[in-house]
Order: C-alpha cells, then structure tokens, then sequence
C-alpha cells in the first residue's frame, strides 16, 4: 500500500472493528473527567465526538494514542493487543497503542525549525525506520495531494494555518496508521481557511480511512460521519446514525446542546 492509498474501505455497520473502548476511566487529580465510556470504530467508520467544552472528548481521543494512560476500562485493537487499565500496563502495549494511530492536533504542533518536508518524515524516518529517500518520495506525493508541492522547503512561519493544519494532516497520513484522530482540527483556523481543511478531511472519509474525529462543525459532522457520539460530563449521553442524533436526538441533553449551537443568540 502506498501512503497514498486509504486503507480498503468497509461499511461501518460491516466492517470489522479497528478498535473498542470498554469502560473507560480517566481523573485529573480529584476530576474524573471520563466515567465509563463505551464505543467501537469500525474499518472504513468516521466517528464523530460532539459536546461541550470539558466533556472529555480530547481525553478520549489522547487515551486512544496512549498520549493520557486511562485508570480504567479496555483498549482493544483488530490487530489483538488488549490493554486493560485497571492492571499495570507495560511500556510496549503503551506504543503498539500509539502505532496504531496518528493523531491531528488543532494546534498543528509542527516544528518550527524544520521544513514542511522535514517534518512530514520526521516520524516515518525516526520512528518507523523507513528510508529516508522512500519517505521524502511518500512525503512528496502526499503534499502534492494536499496541494502544497511548491511549499515542501517551507517552515512552518511561511504558511497560513490552514497550510500548516494540512501538513499536519499529511504528516499523520505518512505513518500509514489504522486510525487517525483529529482533535477540533478547525478550531484555530480563521473562518476562511475552514474549508480547505475540511475538504482534505472529507475527501479521506470518501476513500475510506478510519476516523474519529472531535468537532463542533455539526454540519461538517453529519456529512461525513457513520456515527455521531454526544459526550457530557466525561460519559456517552447517546450515539447513533448521524441524521438521528443531529436531526432528531432522543435524550433532551443533546437536544439542550444542539438548540445552544444552532441558536446561539436565544
């Protein structure tokens, strides 16, 4: 598979889970900010994770690439590993976790004193061993897909957050991970950037990548996603087919929600 190349894309009522989340807890000194939380993803699945600020939707999306080590619940992947949090957890589950994702930051976290194309290799080179001639050839087609060929010699200061966001993208892309996660990946994009953004992110939907993405963009949300999960005060409040949670939710909190950010002035 070339690193242009989505994974073989599944239905996500059919295809086979990449990984689930079973009771999965997390505390801040004394604030848990996750009680339990249950979910799966399936090949070829976007997840989307809606709700408020403090919901614990970021701590869900760090647990899952062991960059926030839960205090309880399991991780399992398609690939067999299980990790149970409730045991002691070895150094080498914690990275087999890790290596199974990539994670997109909405900060876009790149380094600012290397190149575009130094740092979409930084990780296939240092962490994955691949060749450094392989990865700038995989580095390059993977620009070019985002359309910034012309900016692989840039840093990071001579690119507008939207450019700097879909290098962070393409950086995630060329780990060749079986999940990528995206954590509010417009949010600190001006509202003229959102766009481009969005539409290398909806274009990886449409081939096939397993996703799960946290968004306040409720449109954006339902035209990609197989499930929409409304999270509040760090549990699952309900979860289900998008155009049911976004359209006609059953719990009257996600309906509280929704009404607050598709009416923000009542």
């Amino acid at each position: 598979m070339s690193p242009t190349d989505p994974p073989v894309a599944a239905s996500a009522a059919g295809g086979e889970p990449v990984i689930r989340v079973a009771g999965l807890r997390k505390s801040f000194g004394d604030n848990q900010v996750l009680k339990g939380i249950d979910f799966e993803v399936h090949r070829g699945g976007v997840v989307a994770l809606i709700g408020p600020s403090g919901s614990g939707k970021t701590t869900v999306l760090r647990s899952l690439n062991s960059l926030a080590v839960p205090d309880g619940g399991t991780i399992a992947l398609a690939s067999g590993l299980e990790i149970d949090f409730s045991a002691p957890v070895s150094k080498r589950q914690l990275l087999a976790l890790r290596d199974s994702s990539s994670m997109v930051f909405q900060h876009f976290n790149l380094f600012p004193h290397k190149t575009v194309l130094q740092n979409v290799i930084e990780g296939p080179v240092q962490v994955q061993r691949v060749p450094v001639k392989q990865a700038t050839a995989d580095a390059e087609r993977l620009l070019a897909r985002v359309g910034l060929a012309d900016k692989r010699d840039s840093y990071p200061f001579e690119l507008s957050g939207g450019q700097q966001q879909r290098v962070g993208i393409v950086r995630a892309l060329a780990l060749k991970p079986d999940l990528l996660l995206f954590d509010e990946p417009t949010s600190a994009l001006d509202p003229e950037l959102v766009g481009d953004v969005l539409t290398v992110i909806k274009e990886l939907a449409t081939e096939g990548w397993t996703m799960v993405i946290v968004t306040h963009e409720l449109a954006f949300a339902r035209q990609v996603a197989s499930e929409v999960v409304f999270m509040d005060g760090g549990v699952v409040v309900e979860r289900g087919a998008p155009g049911d949670i976004l359209v006609n939710p059953r719990e009257d909190r996600t309906k509280q929600f929704l009404h607050r950010i598709l009416n923000p002035f009542d």
